[in-house]
């Protein structure tokens, strides 16, 4: 059970490095009970076993609940603290198994689908990014058909990676298939490199996808793209999912399949942010970080740290001004 009887997340006093290593020294529990009352619950999804380059990432969780921010508001024109104002806990991991990533994908599945049908938002730490599939499958169960913005370096709208349909670069593809995710409100950002290839985009242009590229996103500007973004989905229930390789690895080395010329880590938590409050979000991800340090020595993970916590801020500031998830 939760010890805190205000349920809301409070300084410890303590250094980050001591203590229970929970999400930012957030409230810990696996008890469904505990998620009454709850605006966002952090899941872990320690499972890598479907990455096609450098594996890894299934030591992302504890990596970047490490690398944990230090306490009070956020220092720039936002000036908000989102685990102050909402209430979050430390749901803990899916029980993913090794070696059997269907019946990971299930674990995650069900416990995504079990934290929204609380009314809580589940904000997932992956894991490669075919944990997004089990996961924003697990929302829809419960919201219905969503919209998705993809922040990624490649689509992975694959049909199969070399051969295997079952994959980190397949996933997007299944839920659209599936019609878990609509086409028309999917939306990719940050898209570069030499992968994939054109029958996976003329596959996209068939069902209404849209595709930022890095250079568009830098010629309109983030703000801008975000604003249309979020006026293009409206109130409709989203997805947010964030790869780690769509940042420039000058700025998070640790990801299985670098790619120059990606955003800065000021644009990363930026969008993070914007998207948080332009969205009606229901469910976000953070994935494909593999851990290369110890705590705040590992660059990668404490942006994703901070990524996920500018996601909570953003929903912060939308339940401020009175915007609810629905």
């Amino acid at each position: 059970m939760l010890i805190r009887p205000d349920r809301r997340w409070k300084p410890n006093g303590r250094p980050g490095y001591a203590g229970l290593l929970t999400f930012a020294g957030l409230p810990y529990s696996e008890d469904p009970v505990d998620l009454e009352g709850v605006d966002v619950a952090i899941v872990g999804a320690p499972m890598d076993e479907l990455v096609s380059e450098r594996p890894g990432t299934r030591f992302a969780p504890r990596a970047i609940r490490a690398a944990g921010s230090p306490h009070g508001p956020s220092v720039d024109a936002a000036r908000i603290d989102g685990l102050s104002e909402l209430v979050v806990v430390d749901f803990g991991d899916a029980p993913c198994v090794p070696a059997a990533p269907q019946q990971s994908h299930a674990a995650i599945r069900t416990l995504v689908q079990l934290v929204c049908s609380r009314g809580v938002v589940p904000i997932v730490i992956g894991g490669d990014h075919s944990i997004a599939e089990p996961s924003v499958s697990g929302c829809a169960e419960i919201h219905g058909p969503l919209g998705l913005v993809q922040l990624d370096a490649h689509t992975d709208t694959a049909d199969d990676v070399f051969g295997v349909r079952l994959s980190h670069g397949t996933g997007m593809r299944r839920l659209v298939e599936r019609g878990v995710v609509e086409g028309a409100n999917y939306i990719q950002v940050g898209l570069r490199g030499y992968w994939p290839g054109p029958a996976e985009f003329q596959w996209q242009r068939g069902h209404g996808i849209t595709s930022i590229d890095m250079e568009c996103l830098r010629a309109r500007g983030c703000a801008s793209v975000i604003d249309e973004i979020s006026k293009m989905l409206g109130d409709a229930p989203t997805y947010l999912s964030v790869d780690m390789d769509v940042v420039d690895p000058a700025f998070a080395p640790g990801v299985g399949d670098p790619q120059p010329g990606g955003m800065t880590s000021t644009e990363l938590l930026y969008a993070c942010r914007a998207f948080g409050e332009g969205l009606n979000l229901v469910g976000a991800d953070v994935v494909e970080a593999i851990p290369s340090g110890i705590g705040q020595a590992d660059a990668t993970a404490v942006l994703a740290e901070r990524a996920i916590r500018e996601v909570i801020n953003g929903i912060a500031l939308r339940r401020r001004n009175g915007t609810e998830a629905s």
